[in-house]
């Protein structure tokens, strides 16, 4: 028995022999060293006797005659070291201590010539108190003063009277701060705090400016910047005004006069999806959740209002869909018999029909037809065609229709059309006329729209390079003759018209 203890006894001496040189993430404590310099701010002469300490807890040290510390095998981590000398303020400064690394800093100490005294509250420079009609960037600019002369640090708190977003803007060390992106229409509050490190920080009144209405505009246009589609609403003298943010990849807009709102898709993720927003940008909200909008070419695909502005229709690959404009009620209205994509749609001003476009996966094997409010297919406009077609857009009486085709019928893998031109379809007649114009050769006209009156046309014109500059031109509809019709640039570098 005696013998058998003695055996328990040292594997367990072992055991805990073994494990009391682990940690529990199996490596042991890491060190680092601080080493430092406290010199006076106004002479920079070495200061004695200087307390130095950190904050996690570490070693308390006392620099030498020469100014010097040194703080030894402390944990390797973020510090917080501080100084403590009659005479002097105190000081702060932060540093990072790595694994077996000598980690230096300087403290300069300033003279204490007396109690503190905080920073002055700061007050307005630009623009004054309740400027009116500030640019979409605006430059803030303060001022304040502190009797000690310590460096001052900023805040700026900004609001405004149109959704509930705050902005913080912290940590500034100049006097001035550039707002941008900001909405039309509204009135913006701002308010500086400003700190001396040493007392609590001291605001300013709240300060407000208002930025510029909005312009009447007839025109939405989408630019490409960097690698986002940013769309612009523009008007009758051609002036565009950014509506959408750069950092988002917005497109296809599509305005409704009665409700007054702008409908266009946004990436979303990995998916794509429709929003709404007002006509000035503001208050953009998302309409579709569990439905994405989808089809075999994003810049290809489309979808549509109803007249009052409360429903959309979009497709989905196959399937066709109706959503209210506040994302509820959504319903499956119609899917393709053949399986094939639907890429765009137009619903009629009555809501008794609707124009779609289906083709393949790969963008061809196109067909135009006409379903009604229930899903159910009463005309045919163009039976399965080889090449690419597009640019659905019906009459406001409904009786015609615009489309594009591209006549060489030519067909590849990355879509590209040669020779697409104007077309329109008269349900009456069942006559197709093609839109004669000075089209140069070598290019593309593609999404052409009806005017509002109907006289016009609206459409773009580019290179069937698939690189070049998209122009948005316009040009009257009908003419008396065989002449064709005189074309107008009103947008340079710009793509994906709606003219409401």
């Amino acid at each position: 028995m005696k013998y058998i203890n003695s055996i328990i006894i040292l594997v367990a001496f072992l055991i805990f022999s073994s494990c009391s040189e682990e940690k529990i993430d199996g490596t042991s404590e890491v060190y680092g060293t601080i080493t430092g310099k406290v010199v006076s701010a106004d002479a920079f002469v070495p200061l004695e006797n200087v307390k130095v300490f950190s904050s996690p807890t570490s070693s308390t040290v006392f620099t030498d005659a020469e100014g010097k510390f040194t703080i030894k095998n402390i944990k390797i981590g973020e510090y917080s070291l501080q100084t403590q000398m009659d005479g002097y303020l105190s000081k702060f400064e932060a540093v990072t201590v790595n694994k077996n690394l000598n980690s230096e800093v300087v403290f300069e100490l300033t003279k204490n010539t007396g109690a503190n005294q905080p920073p002055s509250a700061p007050l307005a420079i630009a623009p004054l108190d309740n400027a009116l009609g500030q640019n979409l960037s605006t430059k803030l600019e303060w001022n304040a003063t502190d009797s000690n002369n310590d460096i001052l640090t900023y805040e700026i708190t900004v609001r405004n009277d149109k959704n509930t977003t705050i902005a913080k803007f912290s940590d500034i060390k100049v006097k001035e701060l550039v707002l941008t992106n900001l909405l039309y229409g509204s009135k913006y509050f701002w308010q500086v705090s400003a700190t001396d490190s040493k007392s609590k920080p001291v605001l300013s009144q709240v300060f407000t400016f208002s930025t510029l209405a909005f312009p009447t505009t007839r025109f939405l246009i989408v630019k490409k910047i960097n690698s986002n589609n940013v769309i612009f609403a523009a008007s009758q003298d051609k002036t565009s005004y950014q509506i959408t943010s750069l950092e988002n990849n917005s497109w296809r807009p599509r305005k409704n006069n009665q409700s007054d709102k702008i409908a266009f898709i946004q990436s979303n993720g990995a998916q794509n999806h429709i929003f709404i927003m007002n006509s000035d940008g503001s208050n953009k909200t998302k309409v579709t959740n569990s439905v994405p909008i989808a089809g075999f070419n994003p810049d290809y695909i489309g979808f549509s209002w109803n007249n009052s502005g409360n429903k959309i229709i979009y497709p989905n690959f196959d399937k066709l869909y109706e959503i209210g404009s506040d994302g509820s009620g959504l319903r499956k209205i119609f899917q393709t018999p053949n399986g094939k994509f639907i890429s765009e749609c137009d619903w009629s001003s009555d809501g008794t029909k609707i124009a779609l476009k289906v083709n393949d996966s790969n963008g061809y094997k196109a067909e135009i037809y006409v379903i009604n409010s229930s899903g159910v297919v009463i005309s045919t406009i163009l039976p399965e065609q080889t090449g690419a077609i597009g640019g659905l857009n019906l009459s406001i009486t409904g009786k015609k229709l615009l489309y594009t085709k591209d006549v060489t019928e030519y067909e590849s893998s990355n879509y590209r059309q040669l020779d697409t031109r104007i077309f329109e379809y008269n349900f009456n007649t069942a006559a197709t006329l093609q839109i004669t114009t000075e089209k140069t050769g070598g290019t593309n006209d593609l999404d052409a729209r009806y005017s509002p009156n109907e006289a016009e046309v609206i459409f773009v014109n580019t290179s069937n390079d698939g690189v070049s500059e998209k122009n948005i031109l316009k040009m009257e509809l009908y003419i008396s003759g065989n002449a064709a019709l005189k074309r107008e640039v009103l947008f340079s570098g710009n793509f994906m018209p709606d003219w409401e």
